[in-house]
């Protein structure tokens, strides 16, 4: 085996570790230096010093001993296949894991570049937003463990590093440096791990605006020294300010960041000079009471700017964040900007659930699931494990146990992230199979789905996908007669997204009721061919039955919720227009009703002794407007002047129309009238609706009741001497419990 010593440099790659965890790191390094030597990794830089740089950022954020160890051996499966088989012999499983989650991972770049390419236009930025923001929550939920994000972190800021060094400034630079600002950079910062996301961003702005970035830069070391004896002075002013008033508090200066400057500079379209945030500092005391008294010794001692003030504390953040803001003109007459909170403020700020990235993140996220956030908030106390237990690592193992499985227990595991062939993104329910992406995909093309090939290999529908497989999905031809989903689906093998069986209940739905229809349709028409009336108005049939629509009319009689005689009763009671068959209703009689041979008392103007007769399809009664038509051989047809039927008449033969008028109404003559009700069917309804005609002296002569839905379509024919009478059963019918419409037909 060959030895390797550790140098005072490479001792910091150690810090936090025990003797015996930093003895398992040599033991690593001196098992991949045979591999690693003379070789390179894929951006060309010595693979030793690309793992031990990114062993001195996990030094950096105190990382425990096996995420470090596993930082040095991801590369070996890429370096040399045949090693890797040893990991887990020598160095055991949970190790072999974390490598094995790192090499998953590395396979993401390939679909993270592709999202760069997918047109131009607002629309395109959008979804390729969406994309990008849908990968990060990729990253994270194929991390079954979570130290496997921050190695990854951790290799992309110390390849960064290396072509910084280097001053390369080719395509793949330029490319490693686009996705790490659409990927890692806003990883790091949704994660808490601050010192890498600001590095980050830094890093990939040097190679994707390097004339702003060197601009910049010189403005800051121009104004470095300035700047800093400034802050210094104002730190010690505000410090001997607080000592007096007894106020307990940190008082540092906060860290300027070239990216973080530009991104104000663009945004507020101001210059370097007028930044506030260019000289900032930031008080941290223990209760929010001190928070308000420092505030005012702060505007005490400089000018405040009113319009710069802002208070998060009694109007905090929809993220939760609470601070107070406040920017102040100095002794130079240059802003300076203040951060006042307390400890736990502070501690929410840096490592709170799902806190600062989304304030801080320009064009914001639709992801802030209170699950995920729950699930990373462990993640992001990682940097307060760097300061609360590293100190006592070798005293307090158990401690360190216990952060070590809650970070591992940290999994996303309610929802997988696979990839189509384009490499596009798609989110699904845990334990989803090809039928549940097919319909993530486009509804149609979960109808038209008959197979899957997962990682190009062909699958069952019922295979239960895992984070990070290609699926394609194979669909017969659009229109194709076998189209359309298996009822199988529907079973919980098939499908486990709530979406996905919507959809396929919907499609059967759909097939039943179309089918329903057609049933309803035939036997409607048969019984018009029956009757003999083919040539019948459907939407004036159904509308006469009391239905919206002829397809209302047609589902009622597939389901065998509406009788078919029905039709038939109004089958042949209407009029045919061409030849008007109507049953004569006379006055030859003495009887009291003219459905019995009473007088109508209607007179045919300018014409005496004209047999009349009142129309069964409008059934007229005094004092309704009238109008008569001349029939062939059955005397004058007396109508409703609004009445439909007679419209049509007129417009075939208006030489037939005839002037009437009611004459004198003979006592106790009725006239037959037909009342159509609509209401919530109950018990006892027809006998509270039939009490009133009873009440009001209204003889009926006709019932007719259906009950569908849970509404009952009610039609009486009954006998009045006037329609004003009528008029008043109408209102007392429309105060009855459950009614819902109530007219003369």
């Amino acid at each position: 085996m060959v030895s390797i010593s550790v140098t005072a440099d490479e001792s910091q790659l150690l810090d936090g570790l025990s003797e015996s965890d930093a003895a398992r790191v040599i033991d690593a390094l001196e098992f991949v230096t045979p591999f690693y030597s003379n070789r390179t990794v894929v951006t060309e830089q010595d693979a030793l010093q690309f793992v031990q740089g990114v062993l001195s950022t996990l030094a950096m954020l105190r990382t425990d001993v096996d995420t470090r160890v596993a930082a040095v051996l991801f590369e070996l499966p890429e370096l040399q296949p045949l090693a890797a088989e040893k990991i887990e012999s020598r160095f055991g499983k949970e190790i072999a894991d974390l490598v094995s989650g790192i090499r998953r991972l590395m396979k993401l770049r390939e679909a993270a570049l592709t999202q760069h390419d997918v047109g131009r236009g607002k629309d395109a930025a959008e979804k390729a937003a969406t994309q990008m923001e849908t990968l990060r929550k990729m990253v994270l939920a194929m991390a079954t463990d979570m130290r496997v994000v921050l190695i990854r972190l951790a290799s992309r800021v110390t390849t960064l590093r290396y072509f910084a060094e280097c001053k390369r400034e080719d395509g793949a630079a330029q490319q490693y440096a686009s996705e790490t600002m659409d990927l890692y950079a806003p990883l790091a910062n949704r994660l808490g791990v601050w010192q890498l996301k600001w590095e980050l961003e830094d890093l990939s702005f040097r190679f994707l605006e390097p004339v702003q970035y060197k601009r910049i830069a010189k403005m800051l070391e121009e104004k470095r020294v300035e700047r800093e004896s400034f802050v210094v002075s104002a730190i010690a002013r505000l410090t001997s300010e607080l000592k007096i008033a007894g106020i307990k508090a940190e008082v540092s200066g906060r860290p300027k960041h070239i990216f973080s400057i530009w991104k104000k500079m663009k945004g507020k379209d101001v210059n370097f000079d007028e930044l506030y945030d260019v000289r900032a500092f930031r008080v941290i005391v223990d209760d929010i009471k001190d928070c308000y008294t420092v505030l005012g010794i702060v505007h005490n001692a400089w000018a405040p700017i009113p319009k710069e003030f802002d208070d998060y504390i009694s109007r905090p953040k929809p993220n939760g964040y609470k601070s107070l803001h406040t920017v102040v003109v100095v002794e130079d007459g240059r802003p300076l900007e203040v951060q006042i909170r307390t400890r736990e403020m502070h501690q929410f700020a840096e490592y709170g659930v799902a806190a600062h990235w989304r304030y801080k993140e320009s064009g914001g996220s639709n992801f802030s699931a209170q699950e995920y956030d729950e699930k990373i908030a462990w993640l992001r106390q990682l940097l307060a494990w760097k300061t609360d237990v590293a100190e006592s690592v070798v005293e307090h193992e158990d401690v360190q146990r216990e952060w070590v499985e809650k970070l591992k227990a940290a999994s996303l595991d309610d929802r997988i992230y696979v990839l189509t062939p384009q490499a596009r993104v798609i989110e699904l329910p845990r334990n989803a199979t090809p039928v549940d992406f097919a319909y993530q995909l486009h509804t149609d093309v979960g109808h038209r789905c008959r197979g899957a090939r997962v990682d190009n290999v062909m699958v069952p529908l019922n295979t239960q996908l895992k984070n990070g497989q290609t699926v394609e999905i194979i669909t017969l031809k659009a229109g194709s007669p076998q189209s359309g989903p298996s009822r199988d689906w529907l079973n919980s093998d098939y499908s486990v997204g709530t979406r996905t069986r919507s959809k396929i209940r919907a499609w059967f739905n759909a097939i039943d009721q179309q089918e329903t229809l057609s049933a309803g349709r035939a036997l409607v028409e048969k019984t018009l061919q029956r009757e003999g009336k083919t040539a019948v108005n459907l939407e004036e049939l159904a509308r006469k039955l009391g239905f919206p629509g002829v397809e209302e009319l047609f589902l009622s009689v597939g389901k065998d919720e509406f009788s078919l005689r029905q039709i038939e009763v109004v089958l042949r009671d209407d009029e045919v227009v061409d030849e008007i068959d109507e049953l004569n209703i006379t006055h030859k009689s003495k009887a009291s009703s003219v459905t019995q041979g009473a007088k109508s008392g209607v007179l045919v103007v300018g014409t005496e002794g004209l047999m009349t007769q009142l129309a069964r399809c409008c059934k007229p009664a005094p004092p309704d407007d009238i109008v008569g038509f001349v029939t062939r051989g059955k005397g004058v047809s007396i109508h409703r002047l609004n009445c439909k039927n007679f419209a049509e008449m007129r417009k075939k033969a208006p030489e037939r129309v005839i002037q009437t008028t009611w004459g004198e109404h003979e006592k106790d003559t009725v006239y037959p009238v037909d009342i159509f009700v609509l209401a919530q069917d109950r018990q006892g309804l027809l006998r509270d609706i039939s009490e009133i005609f009873s009440r009001e002296k209204i003889n009926v002569i006709g019932v007719n009741t259906q009950s569908a839905k849970s509404q009952a379509r009610m039609s009486f024919t009954v006998e009045i001497g006037g329609t004003s009478l009528l008029q008043k059963a109408l209102t007392v019918i429309r105060e009855v419990t459950g009614v819902i419409e109530v007219r003369r037909q």
